[in-house]
Protein backbone atom coordinates (compact mmCIF):
# COMPACT_ATOMS: atom_id res chain seq x y z
CA UNK A 1 0.00 0.00 0.00
CA UNK A 2 1.38 3.37 -1.03
CA UNK A 3 1.85 5.89 1.78
CA UNK A 4 0.92 9.49 0.99
CA UNK A 5 3.51 12.25 0.98
CA UNK A 6 1.74 14.01 3.82
CA UNK A 7 1.86 10.88 5.99
CA UNK A 8 5.57 10.40 5.30
CA UNK A 9 6.23 14.03 6.17
CA UNK A 10 4.30 13.68 9.45
CA UNK A 11 6.16 10.49 10.41
CA UNK A 12 9.44 12.40 10.03
CA UNK A 13 8.23 15.50 11.88
CA UNK A 14 8.94 16.52 15.46
CA UNK A 15 5.18 16.44 16.12
CA UNK A 16 5.12 12.68 15.49
CA UNK A 17 7.93 12.03 17.98
CA UNK A 18 6.23 14.32 20.49
CA UNK A 19 3.03 12.31 20.02
CA UNK A 20 4.95 9.10 20.74
CA UNK A 21 6.35 10.60 23.94
CA UNK A 22 2.85 11.63 25.05
CA UNK A 23 1.46 8.17 24.27
CA UNK A 24 4.29 6.46 26.14
CA UNK A 25 4.00 8.73 29.17
CA UNK A 26 0.23 8.28 29.23
CA UNK A 27 0.62 4.50 29.12
CA UNK A 28 3.10 4.55 32.01
CA UNK A 29 0.87 6.78 34.16
CA UNK A 30 -2.13 4.58 33.39
CA UNK A 31 -0.23 1.58 34.77
CA UNK A 32 1.33 3.21 37.85
CA UNK A 33 -1.68 5.29 38.93
CA UNK A 34 -5.33 4.38 39.36
CA UNK A 35 -6.87 7.72 38.42
CA UNK A 36 -4.91 9.04 35.43
CA UNK A 37 -6.96 7.47 32.64
CA UNK A 38 -10.30 8.08 34.32
CA UNK A 39 -12.79 10.33 32.51
CA UNK A 40 -12.98 12.57 35.56
CA UNK A 41 -9.22 13.17 35.66
CA UNK A 42 -8.93 13.72 31.90
CA UNK A 43 -11.77 16.26 31.96
CA UNK A 44 -10.20 18.01 34.95
CA UNK A 45 -6.87 18.24 33.10
CA UNK A 46 -8.56 19.60 29.97
CA UNK A 47 -10.41 22.28 31.93
CA UNK A 48 -7.48 23.18 34.20
CA UNK A 49 -5.01 23.59 31.32
CA UNK A 50 -7.35 25.43 28.95
CA UNK A 51 -5.85 28.67 30.25
CA UNK A 52 -2.36 27.44 29.39
CA UNK A 53 -3.50 26.29 25.95
CA UNK A 54 -5.05 29.64 25.03
CA UNK A 55 -1.93 31.52 26.14
CA UNK A 56 0.35 29.10 24.30
CA UNK A 57 -1.47 29.61 21.00
CA UNK A 58 -1.01 33.38 21.27
CA UNK A 59 2.67 33.07 22.15
CA UNK A 60 3.18 30.67 19.23
CA UNK A 61 1.96 33.33 16.78
CA UNK A 62 4.38 35.88 18.25
CA UNK A 63 7.29 33.42 18.12
CA UNK A 64 6.54 32.54 14.49
CA UNK A 65 6.74 36.26 13.67
CA UNK A 66 10.27 36.41 15.07
CA UNK A 67 9.39 38.10 18.37
CA UNK A 68 8.52 37.01 21.88
CA UNK A 69 6.08 38.29 24.48
CA UNK A 70 6.68 37.73 28.18
CA UNK A 71 4.06 40.22 29.40
CA UNK A 72 0.98 38.13 28.57
CA UNK A 73 0.41 37.01 32.17
CA UNK A 74 0.31 40.62 33.35
CA UNK A 75 -2.00 41.49 30.44
CA UNK A 76 -4.36 38.67 31.42
CA UNK A 77 -4.31 39.78 35.07
CA UNK A 78 -5.09 43.41 34.28
CA UNK A 79 -7.82 42.40 31.83
CA UNK A 80 -9.57 40.01 34.21
CA UNK A 81 -9.32 42.41 37.15
CA UNK A 82 -10.98 45.25 35.25
CA UNK A 83 -13.62 42.86 33.89
CA UNK A 84 -14.40 41.41 37.31
CA UNK A 85 -14.60 44.83 38.96
CA UNK A 86 -17.02 46.07 36.29
CA UNK A 87 -19.45 43.15 36.25
CA UNK A 88 -19.59 43.00 40.06
CA UNK A 89 -20.34 46.73 40.38
CA UNK A 90 -22.44 47.34 37.26
CA UNK A 91 -23.69 43.93 36.15
CA UNK A 92 -23.86 42.82 32.55
CA UNK A 93 -23.82 39.55 30.66
CA UNK A 94 -21.40 37.29 28.84
CA UNK A 95 -20.93 39.79 25.99
CA UNK A 96 -19.73 42.39 28.49
CA UNK A 97 -17.56 39.81 30.25
CA UNK A 98 -15.85 39.00 26.92
CA UNK A 99 -15.70 42.52 25.49
CA UNK A 100 -13.89 44.14 28.42
CA UNK A 101 -10.89 41.76 28.76
CA UNK A 102 -10.30 41.41 25.02
CA UNK A 103 -10.39 45.19 24.59
CA UNK A 104 -7.90 45.66 27.43
CA UNK A 105 -5.73 42.86 26.03
CA UNK A 106 -5.66 44.38 22.54
CA UNK A 107 -4.78 47.80 23.95
CA UNK A 108 -1.86 46.45 26.00
CA UNK A 109 -0.75 44.33 23.05
CA UNK A 110 -0.70 47.49 20.92
CA UNK A 111 1.59 49.12 23.49
CA UNK A 112 4.02 46.21 23.13
CA UNK A 113 3.85 46.34 19.33
CA UNK A 114 4.52 50.08 19.20
CA UNK A 115 7.50 49.80 21.56
CA UNK A 116 9.04 46.77 19.83
CA UNK A 117 8.67 48.25 16.34
CA UNK A 118 9.79 51.80 17.11
CA UNK A 119 12.55 51.22 19.65
CA UNK A 120 14.19 48.39 17.67
CA UNK A 121 15.08 46.70 20.97
CA UNK A 122 14.67 42.92 21.24
CA UNK A 123 11.09 42.10 22.15
CA UNK A 124 12.08 40.03 25.19
CA UNK A 125 13.54 43.15 26.83
CA UNK A 126 10.50 45.28 25.94
CA UNK A 127 7.96 42.75 27.17
CA UNK A 128 9.81 42.00 30.41
CA UNK A 129 9.66 45.75 31.04
CA UNK A 130 5.96 46.00 30.19
CA UNK A 131 5.25 42.91 32.30
CA UNK A 132 6.57 44.75 35.33
CA UNK A 133 4.89 48.03 34.38
CA UNK A 134 1.44 46.52 33.77
CA UNK A 135 1.61 44.34 36.87
CA UNK A 136 3.15 47.05 39.05
CA UNK A 137 0.47 49.60 38.15
CA UNK A 138 -2.27 47.07 38.89
CA UNK A 139 -0.82 46.21 42.29
CA UNK A 140 -0.34 49.90 43.12
CA UNK A 141 -3.90 50.83 42.18
CA UNK A 142 -5.63 47.80 43.73
CA UNK A 143 -3.25 47.30 46.69
CA UNK A 144 -3.31 43.63 45.81
CA UNK A 145 -6.96 43.22 46.79
CA UNK A 146 -8.62 39.94 45.80
CA UNK A 147 -12.04 39.94 44.13
CA UNK A 148 -14.85 37.55 45.09
CA UNK A 149 -18.65 37.48 44.91
CA UNK A 150 -19.21 37.25 41.18
CA UNK A 151 -22.77 37.55 39.82
CA UNK A 152 -24.75 34.30 39.74
CA UNK A 153 -24.69 34.07 35.92
CA UNK A 154 -20.89 34.28 35.92
CA UNK A 155 -20.48 31.81 38.79
CA UNK A 156 -22.76 29.27 37.07
CA UNK A 157 -20.75 29.50 33.87
CA UNK A 158 -21.80 28.30 30.45
CA UNK A 159 -21.84 24.80 29.07
CA UNK A 160 -22.89 22.68 26.07
CA UNK A 161 -23.41 18.97 25.41
CA UNK A 162 -24.21 17.79 28.93
CA UNK A 163 -23.85 14.02 29.40
CA UNK A 164 -23.52 11.46 32.18
CA UNK A 165 -20.80 8.84 32.50
CA UNK A 166 -21.40 5.21 33.45
CA UNK A 167 -20.75 6.01 37.11
CA UNK A 168 -23.46 8.69 37.09
CA UNK A 169 -21.08 11.67 37.08
CA UNK A 170 -22.30 14.60 34.97
CA UNK A 171 -19.95 16.19 32.43
CA UNK A 172 -20.26 18.95 29.87
CA UNK A 173 -18.27 21.12 27.51
CA UNK A 174 -17.77 24.06 29.83
CA UNK A 175 -16.87 27.64 28.87
CA UNK A 176 -13.13 26.96 29.10
CA UNK A 177 -13.29 23.96 26.74
CA UNK A 178 -15.53 25.77 24.23
CA UNK A 179 -13.23 28.80 24.16
CA UNK A 180 -10.10 26.64 23.86
CA UNK A 181 -11.48 24.75 20.85
CA UNK A 182 -12.61 28.01 19.23
CA UNK A 183 -9.14 29.50 19.69
CA UNK A 184 -7.55 26.43 18.09
CA UNK A 185 -9.92 26.63 15.11
CA UNK A 186 -9.52 30.38 14.52
CA UNK A 187 -5.73 30.33 14.87
CA UNK A 188 -5.37 27.31 12.61
CA UNK A 189 -7.41 29.05 9.92
CA UNK A 190 -5.46 32.28 10.40
CA UNK A 191 -2.03 30.69 10.00
CA UNK A 192 -2.81 28.17 7.27
CA UNK A 193 -5.55 29.72 5.18
CA UNK A 194 -4.95 33.48 5.13
CA UNK A 195 -2.46 35.84 3.54
CA UNK A 196 -1.56 37.44 6.84
CA UNK A 197 -0.64 34.01 8.23
CA UNK A 198 1.85 33.46 5.41
CA UNK A 199 3.23 36.97 5.96
CA UNK A 200 3.76 36.22 9.66
CA UNK A 201 5.82 33.14 8.77
CA UNK A 202 7.77 35.14 6.18
CA UNK A 203 8.53 37.96 8.62
CA UNK A 204 9.77 35.49 11.21
CA UNK A 205 11.91 33.65 8.67
CA UNK A 206 13.67 36.75 7.36
CA UNK A 207 12.43 40.20 8.32
CA UNK A 208 14.65 42.04 5.83
CA UNK A 209 13.45 39.85 2.97
CA UNK A 210 9.84 40.34 4.06
CA UNK A 211 10.36 44.10 4.02
CA UNK A 212 11.87 43.96 0.52
CA UNK A 213 8.85 41.97 -0.65
CA UNK A 214 6.64 44.88 0.37
CA UNK A 215 5.10 43.45 3.55
CA UNK A 216 3.84 46.04 6.01
CA UNK A 217 5.97 45.15 9.04
CA UNK A 218 4.28 47.73 11.26
CA UNK A 219 0.89 46.19 10.55
CA UNK A 220 2.23 42.69 11.17
CA UNK A 221 3.81 43.72 14.48
CA UNK A 222 0.55 45.22 15.66
CA UNK A 223 -1.39 42.18 14.52
CA UNK A 224 0.71 39.55 16.31
CA UNK A 225 1.08 41.44 19.59
CA UNK A 226 -2.57 42.53 19.62
CA UNK A 227 -3.59 38.93 18.89
CA UNK A 228 -1.49 37.83 21.85
CA UNK A 229 -3.21 40.49 23.97
CA UNK A 230 -6.62 39.41 22.65
CA UNK A 231 -5.99 35.80 23.67
CA UNK A 232 -4.49 36.88 27.00
CA UNK A 233 -7.72 38.74 27.76
CA UNK A 234 -9.79 35.67 26.89
CA UNK A 235 -7.50 33.46 28.99
CA UNK A 236 -7.91 35.85 31.91
CA UNK A 237 -11.69 35.57 31.63
CA UNK A 238 -11.54 31.76 31.45
CA UNK A 239 -9.28 31.56 34.48
CA UNK A 240 -11.45 33.93 36.53
CA UNK A 241 -14.60 31.94 35.73
CA UNK A 242 -12.84 28.68 36.55
CA UNK A 243 -11.53 29.63 39.99
CA UNK A 244 -14.26 32.19 40.84
CA UNK A 245 -11.61 34.52 42.22
CA UNK A 246 -9.37 37.22 40.81
CA UNK A 247 -6.07 37.45 42.64
CA UNK A 248 -3.47 39.86 41.18
CA UNK A 249 -0.67 37.39 41.87
CA UNK A 250 -2.29 34.17 40.65
CA UNK A 251 -1.26 34.30 36.96
CA UNK A 252 1.97 36.28 36.87
CA UNK A 253 4.81 33.79 37.23
CA UNK A 254 3.38 31.14 34.91
CA UNK A 255 5.22 32.43 31.84
CA UNK A 256 7.70 29.54 31.84
CA UNK A 257 4.95 26.93 31.54
CA UNK A 258 3.62 28.62 28.41
CA UNK A 259 7.07 29.15 26.87
CA UNK A 260 7.98 25.51 27.60
CA UNK A 261 4.80 24.21 25.93
CA UNK A 262 5.31 26.29 22.77
CA UNK A 263 9.04 25.60 22.40
CA UNK A 264 8.47 21.93 23.13
CA UNK A 265 5.90 21.95 20.33
CA UNK A 266 8.55 22.97 17.81
CA UNK A 267 8.20 26.76 17.65
CA UNK A 268 11.62 28.32 17.14
CA UNK A 269 12.83 31.17 19.32
CA UNK A 270 14.55 32.47 16.17
CA UNK A 271 11.18 32.82 14.40
CA UNK A 272 9.66 31.49 11.20
CA UNK A 273 8.79 28.03 12.54
CA UNK A 274 5.94 26.58 14.54
CA UNK A 275 2.67 24.72 14.06
CA UNK A 276 -0.65 24.67 15.86
CA UNK A 277 -0.50 20.87 16.16
CA UNK A 278 2.94 21.09 17.73
CA UNK A 279 1.73 23.65 20.27
CA UNK A 280 -1.31 21.53 21.15
CA UNK A 281 0.96 18.53 21.69
CA UNK A 282 3.38 20.65 23.74
CA UNK A 283 0.56 21.83 26.01
CA UNK A 284 -0.69 18.24 26.27
CA UNK A 285 2.72 16.96 27.35
CA UNK A 286 3.14 19.70 29.97
CA UNK A 287 -0.36 18.99 31.30
CA UNK A 288 0.19 15.22 31.47
CA UNK A 289 3.59 15.58 33.13
CA UNK A 290 2.35 17.96 35.82
CA UNK A 291 -0.83 15.95 36.40
CA UNK A 292 1.22 12.76 36.60
CA UNK A 293 3.61 14.28 39.15
CA UNK A 294 0.63 15.38 41.23
CA UNK A 295 -1.01 11.93 41.10
CA UNK A 296 2.31 10.36 42.12
CA UNK A 297 2.52 12.69 45.11
CA UNK A 298 5.66 14.46 43.91
CA UNK A 299 6.26 17.88 45.47
CA UNK A 300 5.10 20.86 43.40
CA UNK A 301 8.62 22.28 43.68
CA UNK A 302 9.76 19.59 41.25
CA UNK A 303 7.30 20.89 38.66
CA UNK A 304 9.46 23.98 38.14
CA UNK A 305 12.56 21.84 37.75
CA UNK A 306 10.83 19.70 35.13
CA UNK A 307 9.65 22.80 33.23
CA UNK A 308 13.17 24.23 33.25
CA UNK A 309 14.65 20.98 31.97
CA UNK A 310 12.03 20.82 29.20
CA UNK A 311 12.96 24.30 27.99
CA UNK A 312 16.68 23.50 28.11
CA UNK A 313 16.29 20.24 26.19
CA UNK A 314 13.91 21.75 23.62
CA UNK A 315 16.16 24.72 22.90
CA UNK A 316 19.19 22.42 22.63
CA UNK A 317 17.42 20.17 20.13
CA UNK A 318 16.26 23.18 18.11
CA UNK A 319 19.79 24.61 18.02
CA UNK A 320 21.23 21.24 16.99
CA UNK A 321 18.70 20.83 14.16
CA UNK A 322 19.42 24.37 12.95
CA UNK A 323 23.15 23.58 12.81
CA UNK A 324 22.42 20.44 10.80
CA UNK A 325 20.31 22.46 8.34
CA UNK A 326 23.06 25.07 7.96
CA UNK A 327 25.63 22.33 7.36
CA UNK A 328 23.41 20.71 4.72
CA UNK A 329 22.93 24.02 2.90
CA UNK A 330 26.66 24.66 3.06
CA UNK A 331 27.39 21.26 1.47
CA UNK A 332 24.82 21.93 -1.28
CA UNK A 333 26.31 25.35 -2.02
CA UNK A 334 29.78 23.86 -2.34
Amino acid sequence: MKVSTGTVRFLKSSEFYLFLVIAGLGAILTVVTEDFFSLENLFDVLVSYSFLGIMAVGLMVVLISGGIDISFTATATVAQYIMASFIIQHGGGWWVAFLIPVTIGIMLGAVNAALVYNLRVHSIIITIATLNVFYGVLIFVTRGKWIYNFPDWFAEGYSLFDFSAADGTDYSFSLSIIVLLAVFAVTGFLLNRTSIGRQIYAMGGNMDAAKRMGFNLLKLHFFVYCYMGFLAGIAGLVQAQLVQTVAPNSIVGRELEVVAAVVLGGASLAGGAGTLLGTILGVTLIAIMQNGLTLLGVSSYWHKIVIGMIILISVSITAYNRKLEERRHAEIDV
